[in-house]
């Protein structure tokens, strides 16, 4: 399969490698990860998106019912042009490699094409200190897809807490799959950390690998680069260690408990203790930049993604508001929900039966706020019939 890259003075082709040589290290860099199919929490209300969408979040009272639906492949398309200091980059979200399953009982969304249209300048300019990534995208990969490290859970789902839940914690289960990645409610596809898939058609343990820009125009590199930033001749690649460590004793707020990693507040950056700054970056040379430049490295420790810019990113990462009355594009009914009285009518009991099963998020007037999934296993054996049979019900007609 080729993939065309297009820009304003040439045009190339990129050729889609297969597995890359390192399918081993490709999986150890993926052991942190949150398989799929774990139940758990629904992972973000807010879009990410530019400043244009073609798919919009989707209700919170119907969102659950698309967990009995798999994920199709599709053909990625990027385009990336140069024009007025600015590198424009337009793409649909769709990852160039194999996904997990979505929606899962972790990640209840489905992916769905975007329509992503952002800049990023060609000669960014430090800023006089770190800038907080807050929740938004901290940049795009080179096949559209985008990095977005923060989670939407707080603890006790009280943003004003200050305790924002890590994704790659491996305490909070979100349906994340081999990737590091999982599904926004509007089907966007979005890594956590590195992106194993993309990673692996690439000869990454023999010369640093970009991977993407950063929404304040710095380049993204895979974890591994030359040990102190020059390449010397017959020098080889090491993982690049970051300098964050997790605090040491209890926590004096909100979970209390020792820091064990669950939260971003857990973790705190220690000069000197890794290769990179607090913003997981480095001055170096790499094959795009021979003469060197400040670069950003994808790490499989925390912070895994950035969580700061070193110069100003460009507001068209900045999360789009949602339009108010906007609802999902899929589902059976009005409310986006399965029929549930056709679904009891299958399965031979009665809908009050069937939405009792279900739990709240499948009655009548379901909660305003989205929550976990409802329990299937524990529904079927309440109702008599096998898991299987219970999808199969609630599925609805193709």
């Amino acid at each position: 399969m080729m993939r065309r890259i297009r820009s304003k003075n040439c045009r190339a082709t990129v050729k889609k490698a297969g597995r890359g040589r390192d399918l081993l290290a490709v999986l150890a860099l993926s052991l942190p990860l949150v398989l799929a199919a774990e139940a758990g929490l629904a992972h973000g209300r807010a879009a990410t998106a530019g400043p244009r969408q073609a798919a919009e979040p989707a209700a919170p009272t119907h969102w659950w019912w698309r967990l009995l639906h798999g994920t199709a492949r599709a053909k990625a398309q990027i385009r990336i042009s140069r024009a007025d200091g600015f590198r424009h980059i337009s793409a649909d979200g769709l990852p160039s490699h194999r996904t997990g399953r979505f929606p899962n009982q972790g990640n209840p969304h489905a992916i769905r094409t975007q329509d992503y249209a952002f800049r990023v300048p060609l000669r960014p300019r430090r800023a006089g200190r770190p800038i907080p990534l807050g929740h938004q995208p901290f940049g795009i990969a080179l096949n559209g897809v985008v990095f977005d490290p923060l989670t939407a859970e707080y603890w006790h789902n009280d943003r004003s807490s200050g305790w924002n839940v890590e994704a790659l914690s491996g305490k909070v289960h979100i349906g994340l799959d081999r990737n590091n990645a999982h599904v926004q409610p509007n089907g966007a596809y979005h890594y956590h950390g590195v992106p194993t898939g993309l990673l692996g058609r690439y000869d990454f343990r023999h010369k640093p690998v970009l991977l993407g820009y950063a929404a304040d125009g710095f380049p993204i590199y895979g974890p591994f680069g030359h040990h102190r930033g020059a390449a010397p001749p017959g020098d080889e690649l090491v993982e690049l260690r970051p300098g964050w460590r997790l605090k040491k004793g209890l926590r004096k707020s909100g979970p209390g408990g020792l820091h064990d990693g669950s939260y971003v507040q857990d973790y705190e950056y220690v000069d000197g203790a890794g290769d990179l700054d607090r913003c997981n970056g480095r001055q170096g040379v790499t094959p795009e930049y021979p003469e060197g430049t400040y670069h950003y490295v994808l790490t499989r420790a925390f912070p895994h993604i950035p969580r700061c810019f070193m110069a100003p990113p460009d507001p068209s990462f900045q999360r789009q508001p949602r339009r108010p009355g906007a609802t999902g594009r899929s589902g059976p009914g009005r409310d986006g929900r399965p029929d549930l009285a056709a679904a009891a009518e299958r399965l031979g009991v009665t809908p009050t039966a069937l939405r009792r099963a279900l739990g709240p998020l499948a009655s009548a007037k379901p909660p305003a706020e989205p929550g976990p999934p409802p329990d299937f296993q524990r529904a079927a054996r309440e109702l008599g019939v096998s898991v299987q049979k219970l999808m199969r019900a609630l599925r609805p007609p193709r």
